[in-house]
């Protein structure tokens, strides 16, 4: 078979508690499935046919068809019908369904990949669940306003059997897992400090989304009503259809966008659990035209002294690719006994003042890799392996502060989490 090159992404982008499950609200238990055969293929079915999914399907059709892994695109399913059926098309799916349900329904889904707008993942992601699929959700994995939503999808698949992995590519890259295990082997010392961001010029609402069809309404080819889905019910309106990613109803900005990717290897190397408070300044200070912040800072306390600083503006793209990934801002995470850090392709310890330990430099030993972030993904799933590269107990845990934070900025208020009730409380 000719090889194609292998694709690229449209965009370069302690453990879990043990009350959680407890806490979380109760949800359909799926059932057991058997370890598959190595060469028999497992079905993809995917769910949003928008600019993301078109990185998700390019990368899982160049496995398929390039001999590298036993996987299949079996079905697409889109609230606009031209964009399903072009995606059909290009990308030999068999079937199409303008309905979610009816692709999460059909026996012949093994996986489904969920790339819709933000306030639609949890409810999609938690149908699939409770319908024994296995999931890989885009981030984040709820709306800033659904926490409700997003305790009761942690304790389903807490409960469930099956493989859930978060769109938070960048956990494909070593660098995390190396300096995971510095950091528990004390090297750092306490943690008391971290931070993190992304920066970036260009807000991809009405700039980097294009309006398909400005004439276009709802009707056969066009499902306003599911669209919405629990959103509030506004009149048609074709820009926040196309560019959803401008309007709070559906999205949050840098928030929800672009920090999962920058705070999801934090709190993984850290190994912290949930925030005890949560404090977020920002706003529209460069693209007035959008609901949703471009300048949006977060500041996030645990309760074993440490302090996590998400900082980021669509307004400047310092320092851009210095970081793991476009605009991302290098991870600097400080303890009493020095410092990490990277600096281009190696992790750097900087002792603290007074330490007797010395600088060190620990080659990296790969970076992120969308393909194969998929393909650890499908062998996940074959293998019946619920310990994806970047599971639902991780995506809680991260998600969980980042939602105070929006709550918060809209009432102009701290935001606290009460651990007993596993509660947000403004």
């Amino acid at each position: 078979m000719k090889q194609q090159a292998k694709p690229t992404e449209g965009l370069t982008r302690r453990g879990f508690l043990g009350r959680t499950a407890a806490a979380a609200l109760a949800a359909g238990v799926s059932l057991p499935r058997q370890v598959r055969g190595a060469n028999d293929k497992l079905a993809v079915g995917f769910i949003g046919c928008g600019g993301r999914s078109q990185a998700h399907l390019e990368a899982v059709h160049w496995l398929a068809t390039q001999g590298k892994y036993p996987v299949r695109i079996a079905a697409v399913c889109d609230a606009y019908r031209p964009r399903m059926a072009r995606r059909a098309e290009a990308f030999g799916a068999a079937k199409q369904y303008p309905d979610y349900r009816d692709l999460i329904a059909d026996p012949g889904v093994d996986v489904v990949c969920i790339a819709t707008p933000d306030h639609l993942h949890g409810f999609q992601a938690l149908a699939a669940v409770q319908a024994a699929k296995d999931v890989y959700c885009e981030k984040p994995i709820t709306h800033w306003r659904q926490f409700d939503l997003t305790k009761k999808l942690a304790g389903a698949v807490t409960q469930s059997n099956c493989v859930f992995q978060t769109g938070t590519q960048g956990m494909y890259d070593s660098a995390w897992r190396q300096m995971r295990q510095l950091i528990e082997g004390g090297l750092i010392g306490q943690p008391i400090h971290a931070e993190c961001g992304y920066f970036r010029v260009g807000d991809w609402g009405e700039r980097g989304m294009p309006i398909d069809d400005p004439n276009v309404r709802p009707g056969k080819d066009l499902d306003w009503e599911a669209f919405l889905g629990e959103a509030p019910n506004r009149p048609f309106d074709v820009s926040r259809f196309f560019r959803w990613r401008m309007y709070e109803d559906y999205s949050g900005g840098p928030s929800t966008d672009l920090f999962p990717h920058s705070l999801t290897p934090v709190v993984y190397m850290l190994g912290v659990g949930m925030p005890a408070k949560v404090v977020a300044l920002g706003g529209k200070y460069r693209y007035p035209e959008r609901e949703v912040p471009d300048t949006y800072n977060t500041l996030i306390e645990y309760s074993d002294s440490l302090t996590v600083a998400v900082l980021g503006t669509q307004g400047n793209d310092y320092p851009g690719t210095a970081g793991r990934g476009a605009g991302g801002r290098v991870p600097v995470l400080r303890g009493w006994e020095g410092t990490l850090t990277i600096q281009g392709n190696d992790i750097v310890f900087i002792p603290a003042q007074g330490s007797k330990k010395k600088a060190q430099t620990i080659p990296i030993e790969h970076g992120e890799d969308f393909v194969e972030y998929w393909r650890s993904f499908l062998e996940c799933c074959r293998q019946r392996n619920r310990q994806t590269l970047s599971p639902m107990e991780l995506a809680y845990r991260v998600q969980t502060p980042l939602q105070m934070g929006m709550m918060g900025l809209r009432r102009e208020t701290q935001a606290r989490f009460d651990p007993d009730k596993q509660e947000i409380v403004l």
